[in-house]
């Protein structure tokens, strides 16, 4: 692979620096586009990804008709960018929720919830405001992590919403399937049985006289088998604007579709057969490859057949055994992390470069986890 990160490298950004190619990310972009384009599936991007709002208007740029964020800080500096945000969290804790409500008041804010205390809660926050808030009922799609059980507690939470009053309104459905890591080829049953389990609940919302208007699920792994899922009217995946080395190693990207890397120094080669580098489990999280766990805390470019063994806070922990040579203290490395998303928010800035020049921008959103 060639790198594309060497002008980061040659310019001499302060590292550990994190550097986002902006032509890998376009061809991201005009990827999925093109394919929800062919499948009439409407595109509404995790921005957790990457927090910033320059990456946001690309993302709208191209045709995304509305942004996805976890907390409400997130929702307030992507409402600057979209007018229709939805939150993808439950908004539960009292400030939270107030700010949600007051969101609302400027532009479209829906948020998935999966609880009478939830609804309750949010009505309750969006009176008082003086706002609607579109709820999304949370249907568990076998991720195991939120979500009601069933198609009828799906419906029992519909109903609760649609007799709310004026403070919350009805728009749909959504669901993560974030268990399904299978190859792109072999993910045809795991997402059928997920689209028979939203058609049941539909089809029960229907028959009380209940829609579904919005069908909101997907993600970066199963991205591009969207339409397997023929329920769903818009899709959520956020990863894909960088990807990282989870999507490479199992298969949904090359790696020279990477649009992020992390430019280290290699500060020690004291202990031999290693090299120690400049990002810690502070740079680069302690996130093990979802797939393959023992293949280090990344991928070195330049050293393919290195592995990063080992984080502690500042400190990376290169072992070089099945490489041919080593680096010198003072050379630079470019690593691909495991999984970007955290990376991006350990970052109060990136560098942004095309082949010609770097920029820096803020990381707009970086730390908002409330």
């Amino acid at each position: 692979m060639v790198n594309k990160f060497e002008l980061a490298k040659a310019e001499l950004v302060a590292t550990p620096s994190l550097v986002v190619d902006l032509p890998t990310v376009e061809k991201n972009l005009n990827r999925l586009h093109g394919y929800a384009a062919e499948h009439g599936l409407n595109v509404r991007p995790h921005t957790k990804t990457h927090k910033s709002r320059y990456f946001a208007e690309l993302q709208v740029d191209h045709g995304s008709y509305g942004l996805t964020v976890a907390k409400v800080g997130e929702a307030e500096v992507m409402a600057h960018v979209s007018n229709d945000i939805l939150i993808a969290y439950p908004a539960i804790d009292p400030e939270r929720r107030r700010r949600a409500a007051e969101l609302a008041r400027e532009c479209t804010v829906r948020v998935a919830v999966d609880s009478q205390y939830g609804v309750t809660a949010l009505a309750a926050a969006a009176e008082k405001a003086g706002s609607t808030i579109g709820i999304l009922v949370d249907l568990n799609v076998d991720s195991n992590r939120t979500g009601v059980a069933t198609p009828a507690d799906a419906l029992q939470l519909a109903q609760q919403v649609s007799q709310a009053g004026k403070s919350l309104r009805l728009d749909g459905i959504f669901f993560y399937p974030g268990q399904i890591w299978a190859p792109a080829d072999q993910q045809g049953e795991s997402l059928q049985a997920v689209d028979a389990l939203l058609a049941e609940t539909i089809a029960l919302w229907e028959s009380h006289g209940l829609t579904a208007g919005i069908v909101s699920g997907g993600s970066t792994p199963t991205a591009y088998q969207s339409h397997l899922v023929r329920s769903q009217t818009e899709i959520r995946p956020g990863t894909y604007v960088f990807n990282d080395m989870n999507t490479v190693r199992a298969g949904f990207c090359e790696l020279d579709e990477c649009a992020a890397a992390i430019i280290c120094t290699v500060v020690s080669t004291a202990v031999p057969g290693k090299c120690v580098i400049d990002a810690g489990n502070k740079t680069l999280t302690s996130d093990r490859n979802v797939l393959h766990p023992d293949s280090g805390h990344g991928h070195v470019i330049e050293y393919p057949q290195a592995r990063i063994v080992r984080l502690s806070e500042e400190h990376g922990e290169v072992d070089f055994a099945g490489c041919d040579a080593l680096p010198r203290v003072g050379d630079r490395v470019t690593v691909i992390p495991n999984h970007i998303c955290p990376c991006v928010n350990l970052q109060d800035r990136f560098y942004l470069q095309t082949p010609e020049t770097i920029q820096t921008l803020d990381v707009d959103a970086r730390g908002m986890l409330s």
